[in-house]
């Protein structure tokens, strides 16, 4: 069915008359418009201001709640204001400043080493067969490995100085790097391969303009897992051999039992994790400032 509506005007000198176009309105309408008004809240709206502390503050509230109310081991898990205390004191006879610089120059290191190693293995993998058939197997025979067992063979190769640390270090932030900047470039769509052999760019102006763009989205996502997986090595390869850094600093509160020094260690660990996490993204957010998606 259809309805239409029409209005005309007149003047007393004349008969002037003005005609409104019609709106015709059809049965056949109003699912259509139903379904443009639910497609506006498919999305997940307006990103929270700090909305990734939202959960981590209610963890501490929880367990600040628990401590409080007598439910927690004291012994096992201390209160959030007694882990505070540890912590000032730490850093105030000077103990905690040293392992937390200690820790963050062989993450540093190992990172770097990590990514540069990711980077150009992904780049000399994707982009040509004869790369992709030397390096790519054997990366995945590598991913295959657990890591971490690696140390023992490494402490044989290059001692139980720094060396092997920083080395383990780079093996583990390296191959999420490489995965999933392969993973991107090898995604890249072949019609815009044509596209710049039709235009005529040169080798170098084909990376610039078109593998760069392609492989950033993936390789933020390897970067991000790498600074992560930098910070989980460093837990455990800081408990062997180790005289400073905060894995060493809580293999030591595990022998005589200091709880809260153990959870002071865990935090900063967490608290690094989460600031270099959120470092990541806002590069992230502000390379890729091009792209339109749901956390934008």
């Amino acid at each position: 069915m259809t309805t239409s509506a029409s209005t005309s005007t007149s003047t007393t000198t004349g008969t002037t008359a003005t005609t409104v176009p019609a709106v015709a309105v059809t049965a056949d309408d109003g699912p259509r418009v139903r379904r443009r008004q639910r497609r506006r809240g498919l999305a997940p709206g307006k990103p929270w201001p700090a909305s990734r502390l939202v959960g981590p503050l209610l963890l501490i509230a929880l367990w600040a709640a628990a401590s409080a109310a007598g439910q927690l081991d004291t012994g096992a898990i201390p209160a959030p204001w007694t882990v505070l205390r540890t912590g000032v004191n730490l850093w105030t006879d000077g103990t905690l400043t040293t392992d937390v610089l200690t820790s963050l120059e062989r993450a540093a290191y190992g990172f770097a080493i990590g990514l540069t190693a990711g980077v150009t293995l992904a780049l000399a993998s994707g982009l040509t067969r004869s790369g992709e058939a030397l390096i790519d197997g054997t990366v995945q025979l590598n991913r295959a490995i657990p890591t971490l067992g690696l140390i023992p063979l490494f402490i044989l190769w290059l001692g139980i100085g720094e060396t092997f640390k920083i080395a383990i270090i780079a093996i583990v932030v390296y191959i999420p790097i490489y995965l999933n900047t392969h993973a991107a470039l090898s995604g890249i769509d072949h019609r815009f391969v044509e596209l710049a052999e039709v235009q005529g760019l040169s080798k170098v102006e084909f990376i610039r303009q078109i593998v760069i763009p392609g492989a950033l989205p993936g390789f933020f996502v390897g970067l991000r897992l790498g600074v992560t997986g930098s910070w989980l090595g460093l837990v455990v390869l800081e408990q062997i051999n180790a005289t400073s850094g905060l894995g060493y600093m809580m293999f030591q509160a595990q022998n005589y039992g200091q709880s809260d020094v153990i959870l002071v260690g865990l935090l900063i660990y967490g608290v690094f994790g989460l600031l270099s996490d959120t470092a990541v993204r806002l590069i992230e957010r502000r390379v890729l400032s091009w792209r339109r998606t749901l956390s934008s």
